[in-house]
């Protein structure tokens, strides 16, 4: 079975906040695929599709943002997997320009705690994620947080529009057995 990971914060204040986009896309490409998210015992949302005959986890963790690793360790204690080969996690990255993907394979968690509980409840920096790109505000922490928890802007939907679309297509080809460095090449820019 192959698992996606949607990060963020549950809850209608988080709803359409650009530290949401991971699970704006999981909830696009459960739309697609017309499955509904079911709570489950593994401190997240969980939903089971078929694509081109693999079994594929919907995952959106219960547990906020920091706390992520919690819900990704339980669903892989219970159902099985590998986090390194298994796993495909969305995340936003605001290192990386706004409407842009980046596949990436490993790496460190870039200072997202998302990504820091992921790795420490599974103890693996080797997992693959999609990143969505929300650009970088001010350098004043305060400015940080209130840009990450904020509401994307109606002048920002047609470009966050467009990255649900295309990570939809992304995480089809992903879980059919495209490997990163054909996903990077595709869909990173």
């Amino acid at each position: 079975m192959k698992y996606i990971i949607g990060l963020g914060n549950i809850g209608s204040k988080y709803e359409q906040t650009r530290h949401n986009i991971g699970f704006m896309a999981i909830d696009a490409f459960a739309a697609a695929h017309q499955v509904a998210f079911s709570p489950s015992k593994h401190f997240a949302l969980t939903a089971k599709v078929t694509v081109a005959g693999e079994p594929v986890m919907l995952v959106k963790p219960t547990t906020y943002m920091n706390d992520s690793g919690k819900a990704v360790r339980a669903v892989l204690d219970y159902f099985g997997g590998a986090i390194d080969d298994d796993v495909l996690v969305l995340v936003d990255d605001m290192d990386l320009p706004f409407g842009k993907l980046r596949f990436r394979g490993k790496g460190s968690a870039g200072g997202h705690n998302g990504l820091k509980s992921i790795m420490a409840h599974t103890d693996s920096q080797t997992f693959l994620r999609l990143k969505f790109g929300l650009g970088h505000p001010e350098r004043d922490k305060q400015a940080v947080i209130n840009y990450v928890l904020g509401k994307f802007t109606p002048t920002e939907m047609p470009a966050v529009e467009q990255m649900l679309d295309r990570s939809v297509a992304a995480m089809t080809d992903w879980i059919k057995g495209a490997d990163v460095a054909q996903l990077s090449n595709q869909y990173n820019g």
